[in-house]
């Protein structure tokens, strides 16, 4: 009786946990591009002016260091604006996710993969600092 249970509740308990285990890459993942990002802003805003091309190498270097590789990463040019008196800079970059465990599973469930993947956005607007 017992055996036929946990026989069907096994495989319930196996998907909850892929999907916990899937969960907390994607939330990794998301918090490296998002501290990549921040990064670039940082230093776009700071009074000795890197060029975008060093900004954009910045956040992609982080996100190689924090994952291995910077597949999948689109970083947008850096956008200065000043409104008000008061000069930003918006910094912006995509991540495309493959799902590493549920996406496998669900495109043999139901043969598509519309779980196969997910782009992860993250955007830092900095004030630029002025030198006193």
């Amino acid at each position: 009786n017992a055996l036929v249970e946990f026989a069907l509740v096994l495989p319930l308990l196996l998907l909850v946990f892929a999907g916990i285990v899937d969960f907390g890459f994607l939330f990794q993942r998301y918090e490296v591009l998002t501290n990549a990002v921040r990064e670039g802003a940082r230093i776009a805003v700071l009074p000795s002016s890197y060029s975008d091309t060093v900004i954009q190498q910045r956040v992609t270097s982080y996100v190689t260091a924090g994952l291995g590789s910077s597949a999948g990463l689109t970083v947008a040019a850096p956008v200065r604006s000043t409104a008000g008196g008061l000069s930003t800079v918006r910094v912006a970059a995509t991540l495309n996710y493959d799902y590493i465990i549920l996406g496998p599973i669900v495109n043999l469930v139901t043969g598509s993969a519309w779980a196969s993947s997910i782009s992860l956005n993250a955007v830092s607007v900095m004030r630029t600092e002025v030198a006193p």
